[in-house]
């Protein structure tokens, strides 16, 4: 690789730590003071968190995409499942709900380089829906057993908040859904389909299946996540499925994986 092409991808690299600083700036502020703010009616409320409160925090991953082939995932993703555990420890609810955005979206990020086709990603696609849905719906799922008599785990360790305005409620999101929130965009940034209208339409399904929970409690997030990451981009994949090989631009950017993971 070029140095012109290093120098490019740090400075790439360094404009999206910014964005995510002010981003996270920001959410760290209505985060802080959400009681303080406006109170409307259940429906404005599921209409600011689905279309500005998800969207702002998911905008995080987004700007933290070109870290995707940083060697140091795994690594960090432990540092910061550690740093969580400690916050909760101190009750800093805030630092430690969104160091378990980074850390598992970190683990997105390094679970995909296992990947060695887009089938294989697709294949995950199509399988977790009915495995989620199990989870939840069963009376023998492990979701549906930890809400139903252990909410407090699911509330205070195995979820990511997102506080009501305007009040102290909060919607929650399964820990595992931000992990396959970041595999699946890493995934449509990696194999050339559509990274951005995948974000748009995974971020809107969180919206969605918020929706759906103020009025039945308990659903599964992963079947609309999955849609949103395959319904984007089903002409692009079932185009490159029939070929039996991935786009040209893949093995370029596979052939510059390792050397970016020796740049960084």
């Amino acid at each position: 690789m070029d140095s012109g092409a290093v120098r490019s991808r740090a400075r790439s690299r360094h404009v999206s730590l910014a964005g995510a600083l002010a981003f996270g700036t920001a959410l760290g502020l209505y985060y802080s003071f959400h009681e303080r703010l406006w109170e409307v009616s259940t429906g404005w409320d599921i209409a600011f968190m689905a279309l500005v409160l998800i969207p702002a925090c998911f905008a995080l991953v987004w700007l933290l995409l070109p870290l995707r082939t940083w060697r140091w995932l795994l690594l960090s993703a432990l540092a910061l499942g550690s740093m969580a555990v400690l916050f909760h420890l101190a009750g800093w609810s805030t630092p430690e709900n969104f160091c378990k955005l980074f850390a598992l979206s970190a683990i997105g990020f390094w679970f995909l380089g296992w990947f060695e086709t887009l089938s294989w990603v697709v294949l995950v696609a199509l399988i977790i829906p009915f495995v989620d849905a199990y989870s939840v719906f069963s009376p023998r799922g492990p979701t549906n057993l930890i809400v139903k008599e252990h909410e407090h785990v699911f509330t205070g360790y195995l979820s990511f908040v997102f506080p009501v305005p305007g009040e102290p409620g909060s919607a929650n999101l399964g820990l595992p859904d931000l992990l396959f929130f970041a595999l699946f965009l890493a995934a449509a940034a990696r194999f050339a389909l559509r990274p951005g209208l995948t974000w748009l339409l995974m971020t809107l399904s969180f919206g969605a299946t918020l929706a759906a929970a103020a009025y039945w409690r308990g659903v599964p997030a992963l079947p609309l996540l999955a849609i949103g990451f395959l319904v984007p981009n089903a002409d692009l994949i079932w185009t490159r499925l029939r070929r039996g090989a991935e786009p040209g631009r893949h093995s370029v950017e596979t052939g510059t994986r390792s050397s970016g993971q020796n740049d960084a």
